[in-house]
């Protein structure tokens, strides 16, 4: 016999969670739920779904670069309601416009510039990275995933008014030696059927010494919980519904239910990947499982997690 995985699912737990300045917004005011415009992936996607060292909130690794805090929040189209618990993916270029990962820009087996997030209660996560560069023939941007379902995700791209990104490479010229970006987004071929779903907004934070850009996308949907990124597979085997009550005072329970008996561990992750709880309860039988998770127990403070829960079956 041998103890083999089967299936993996995760959601988020939320403890307290902060709030984002744009969540006090009205909601015709935070979003025009038209669907966000479906782009290329690009020359340059690495699949990230099974590898959670790119569960991470800051990608910069060794990369030179104006630090940005880059916010990002999914709202489903049918009612502009936030999207909790749908994984977003980012991956950009480097200062100099070279991106991890291949082996024809000499980065073959890097990883910088790459790494996903799950969306919170308010469909929001974040991102610590530099500002891009750009190369020849496109303008600065970034590449996203936003994985909704097993069955639905949506590739796109986003970048930022052309003048600030132009300010950002002259301000700081030391930092970026390639110089300002030439190609405004009005003349990148990507972007010739409109741009203005995919603009972010960008100010500079003297007391954080960084720049902060908020970003909205609207896809399809009215609000995923629980199974948001789950495998086909996994759907065959379980359903992992939202933990109760959500936000979380010190103590909350997730709805676990099995088709066939198996070996259950779950844990806890903070938001920037480092796993804080670790929990093995063995065989479980067919059915439904609560799983508890009290807090002060754990020894754990108000912030945000998000729960995984691997199911093992003896094959």
């Amino acid at each position: 016999m041998k103890r083999s995985q089967f299936l993996k699912s995760a959601g988020a737990a939320f403890v307290l969670p902060a709030v984002w300045p744009w969540a006090a917004l009205a909601q015709s005011e935070r979003s025009n739920c038209v669907l966000v415009p479906s782009e290329t992936p690009g020359p340059f996607p690495l699949d990230l779904t099974e590898n959670t060292f790119f569960f991470r909130q800051d990608i910069r690794e060794n990369r030179a670069g104006v630090p940005l805090r880059q916010k990002i929040r999914i709202v489903g189209a049918d009612n502009c309601d936030p999207m909790p618990n749908v994984r977003v993916n980012i991956w950009h270029c480097d200062r100099d416009g070279d991106y991890s990962g291949y082996a024809a820009m000499g980065s073959e087996g890097l990883t910088y510039c790459r790494g996903y997030q799950m969306t919170d209660a308010n469909g929001e996560c974040e991102f610590v990275t530099i500002f891009p560069g750009w190369y020849p023939g496109r303008t600065t941007h970034v590449h996203f995933q936003v994985h909704v379902s097993s069955q639905y995700s949506v590739v796109s791209q986003w970048t930022w008014p052309h003048a600030a990104a132009v300010e950002v490479a002259t301000t700081h010229s030391a930092l970026y030696p390639e110089g300002p970006d030439p190609l405004p987004p009005s003349q990148d071929g990507v972007f010739t059927d409109g741009f203005q779903l995919q603009l972010a907004d960008l100010a500079w934070d003297e007391a954080a010494l960084e720049y902060v850009s908020h970003y909205e996308a609207t896809v399809e949907g009215a609000g995923v919980s629980g199974v948001g990124y789950q495998e086909l597979t996994t759907s065959a085997h379980l359903a992992l519904g939202q933990n109760f009550p959500n936000p979380v005072s010190r103590a909350t329970q997730i709805p676990l239910d099995l088709k066939s008996a198996g070996e259950v561990v779950w844990s806890l992750w903070s938001p920037s990947g480092a796993c804080v709880v670790r929990k093995d309860l063995g065989m479980c039988a067919p059915g439904r499982t609560l799983l508890d998770v009290d807090f002060d127990a754990l020894g754990l403070p108000a912030a945000s997690y998000l729960y995984q829960v691997e199911v093992f079956n003896a094959s």
